[in-house]
């Protein structure tokens, strides 16, 4: 038990893509919970038999309509809510084609988000927090300065 109270089941598998461009970041705010109206990176749930690149390529396309080539490991963190219990593996990535997102999906608004500006948006639990400690905002941007 956390808390935020019990879970039910197995922790459920989701990655992300944390993908730089220009001094900003690709952000999602998300359409449905949970984080519905938060701002965070493209991302979601791993599909059985789908391997972890794919997955975070489908997500992003799902998302933002933007192909991308993934590259290496950035982290993993925990999201524990009322009833569900995530670990998310965040990869780095490029974009491998157009550069301009659209909202598609899970996905209520895409678009590239100036790192010194994340700081102003209502963004997932400890996003910011877990951003900085990978070494991809620093403490200015986490604060919005």
């Amino acid at each position: 038990m956390t808390e935020a109270g019990p879970t039910t089941g197995a922790p459920i598998l989701g990655v992300g893509a944390v993908v730089l461009r220009g001094g900003s970041l690709l952000m999602v705010q998300r359409a449905h919970d949970p984080g519905a109206r938060l701002w965070s990176v493209p991302g979601g749930k791993v599909e059985p038999s789908e391997y972890l690149v794919q997955a975070v390529k489908r997500e992003v396309w799902e998302e933002t309509g933007l192909s991308i080539e993934v590259g290496d490991l950035l982290g993993i963190h925990e999201v524990i809510g009322a009833a569900v219990h995530y670990v998310v593996l965040d990869y780095t990535a490029e974009i491998a084609g157009a550069p301009t997102p659209r909202a598609a999906g899970d996905a209520a608004d895409a678009r590239w988000v100036p790192l010194d500006a994340i700081g102003t948006l209502d963004c997932t639990p400890r996003f910011r927090e877990t951003l900085t400690g990978w070494g991809v905002l620093t403490s200015a941007d986490e604060q919005g300065d």
